[in-house]
């Protein structure tokens, strides 16, 4: 189960480039009700969604040519040393490890499979404030054209362990962190992309009602990429996509794998 207590491999934070911060920030706090705290003068424009005074992601501004996504950042203790790792296994470094203030350390990655992914190092900043609650991350999803490189990778930089579930039409892997027990410890998983599907990591957001949600973004100016959809003994999940393009998931879990 994803949580805030995070160690090496886990999901500590997660964040949103887009070209209109406050037209995210309008977007997100009418979908999820999430309200926007912006990091001050000095943060470039960046800033936090908040659910009830904790902080649930991360909004900035884009890099020149990027195109809207959420990222997923991963927790490292260190930074450079991960970098080095994701070099030596033939994958991309496209931001080499940097600090951001006392915030912590952080760099940003693209997998062999062609995912990108980020890690940070805490320093006064530990990462999410809250998680697997309504409106919060849930669970983070690689889909991916070569799901078993996608885990040889991971697995030789974070020793994350897979579990293999069939499910209707393919194979997905439950990914887990190094240690403890395999299910209490699981964050996510690896998915086969479907046909022309881009190779990304998804983040879902758990949700009381997946439907209402998915028209709510309709509602909003986002779009329904797949409608809502009963996995058997997962929940009901869709696929969405903002009004700038970044795609996300919302799941209400079945109550009775609670």
């Amino acid at each position: 189960m994803l949580t805030t207590d995070t160690v090496t491999g886990s999901p500590n934070w997660l964040d949103l480039g887009s070209p209109d911060i406050s037209g995210a920030a309008d977007f997100y706090g009418a979908v999820f009700g999430w309200d926007f705290r912006s990091a001050g003068p000095d943060g470039g424009g960046y800033g936090f969604f908040e659910k009830g005074g904790r902080t649930v992601a991360g909004l900035g501004s884009l890099t020149e040519g990027a195109s809207s996504a959420w990222t997923v950042y991963f927790r490292t203790p260190d930074a450079d040393a991960t970098a080095k790792a994701v070099e030596q296994a033939g994958a991309t470094v496209r931001a080499e490890a940097f600090d951001v203030m006392d915030a912590g350390r952080m760099a940003c990655f693209t997998d062999p499979t062609g995912a990108e992914f980020a890690v940070w190092q805490p320093g006064r900043h530990q990462g999410l404030g809250v998680a697997s609650e309504d409106h919060t991350l849930l669970w983070a999803e690689l889909h991916t054209s070569d799901p078993a490189a996608a885990l040889t990778f991971y697995r030789g930089l974070f020793g994350w362990r897979g579990q293999e579930m069939p499910m209707p039409g393919a194979t997905y892997t439950v990914l887990s962190t190094a240690d403890g027990d395999q299910q209490d410890a699981s964050f996510g998983g690896i998915a086969p992309a479907q046909e022309g599907e881009e190779t990304r990591w998804v983040a879902y957001f758990g949700v009381p009602d997946a439907d209402a949600v998915a028209a709510k973004v309709q509602e909003q100016g986002g779009a329904v990429l797949l409608p809502a959809t009963d996995i058997p003994e997962v929940g009901r999940t869709a696929l969405l996509a903002d009004p700038f393009g970044a795609s996300f998931a919302v799941l209400r879990p079945d109550p009775r794998t609670g």
